[in-house]
């Protein structure tokens, strides 16, 4: 058997400079988006701060309409690439009838449902396969587009 003709490394010591600071695990600001999104703009911000009591908006991140916003203040709102639909999103990934938002009061926000759609709904990245409540900050994506949903404050609240 062998040895080596040289020591082992030294382990390294810890940096001794009074400004090193170890990695906390406590989060202390949780960004509306991933780090690998768009930041929202000022105007959009106003948006979602006004938004009317039992409404919801859904803003484009990422997609052919990048920046568009979608307001949720009807009893059911339908989006696909029919030009009927409420939210038309002219893309050949969106089916022509691919899901409906549902206002629920009794969870203060509205749910996504798929109608069956080809390429599928996903929130926060999740395929859905039935309706699914949303909450502030959720990611809703159909076809290309992923859209974030804001909800406004509660009818009591306003």
């Amino acid at each position: 058997m062998s040895t080596p003709d040289h020591e082992p490394d030294a382990v390294p010591s810890e940096p001794s400079d009074a400004s090193f600071e170890p990695v906390s695990d406590h989060t202390t600001h949780i960004p509306i988006f991933d780090a690998d999104t768009e930041e929202m703009t000022a105007s959009d911000v106003s948006a979602v701060e006004n938004l009317p009591a039992g409404s919801a908006m859904l803003l484009v991140q990422r997609g052919p309409d990048s920046g568009a916003r979608f307001l949720l203040d009807s009893d059911q709102v339908s989006v696909g690439r029919h030009p009927d639909s409420d939210i038309f999103l002219d893309d050949i990934s969106v089916s022509r009838r691919h899901g409906v938002f549902t206002r629920n009061d009794s969870a203060g926000g509205y749910t996504v449902t798929d109608l069956g759609s080809l390429n599928g709904t996903y929130v926060n990245r999740d395929r859905i396969d039935s309706e699914i409540a949303l909450s502030g900050g959720d990611e809703v994506q159909i076809g290309k587009y992923r859209l974030i949903y804001f909800a406004g404050a509660l009818k009591g609240d306003a």
